[in-house]
């Protein structure tokens, strides 16, 4: 076999510096999507047996974090998809970031902000989601609000509604946010 590790430069705890956060629209995308929600929902957290899939999944749209190395797209490294139950009523759900990037807390918040962002130009008056309980103060700094708490799969969760004031409509969720890697303090 061919050794080529002395033609890279990178060191071995090299990770990307660039992030952008979009509308998934390519196979590769919405594959590693659904397996990075498999990894997170069924093997990391055991919530699910299996697959975590379900009927919100025919309607609903998947918004993804790609890293990038070299100015190429990677690997997808976070996901979250939102879907509309009813006319000006929008939920997102299954927000799940790759545990070697959850370092990068502005991860999820990009996530989040594009969900949010993207119903409100489609239309959201209501944007809802149940939170596990252990990740709604991140969700109360970003203009969330607790409605109740519920039992949900098993687990503590928060109903929660984001504050449509704070999220401006994002009209081009193909182009989304380019977002630079900086850790959590």
């Amino acid at each position: 076999m061919l050794d080529l590790a002395h033609i890279c430069e990178l060191s071995n705890d090299f990770s990307p510096c660039e992030f952008r956060v979009k509308l998934a629209d390519s196979a590769w995308e919405i594959d590693q999507a659904r397996r990075l929600r498999r990894a997170v929902f069924c093997i990391e957290q055991g919530v699910f047996v299996g697959d975590d899939r379900d009927s919100v999944d025919e309607d609903a749209q998947l918004l993804v974090a790609v890293s990038y190395v070299g100015g190429m797209a990677d690997q997808v490294v976070g996901v979250v998809r939102i879907h509309q139950a009813v006319d000006g009523l929008w939920w997102g759900s299954r927000l799940a970031v790759h545990p070697a990037f959850r370092q990068m807390s502005h991860l999820g918040t990009a996530l989040i902000r594009l969900a949010v962002s993207l119903a409100h130009a489609r239309g959201a008056q209501i944007f809802l989601a149940y939170v596990q309980s252990q990740n709604c103060p991140l969700f109360e700094k970003l203009h969330w609000r607790s409605l109740n708490e519920v039992a949900r799969f098993g687990r503590p969760h928060c109903l929660m509604q984001a504050d449509l004031l704070h999220y401006p409509p994002c009209h081009d969720p193909l182009s989304g946010y380019v977002t630079q890697a900086r850790k959590r303090a």
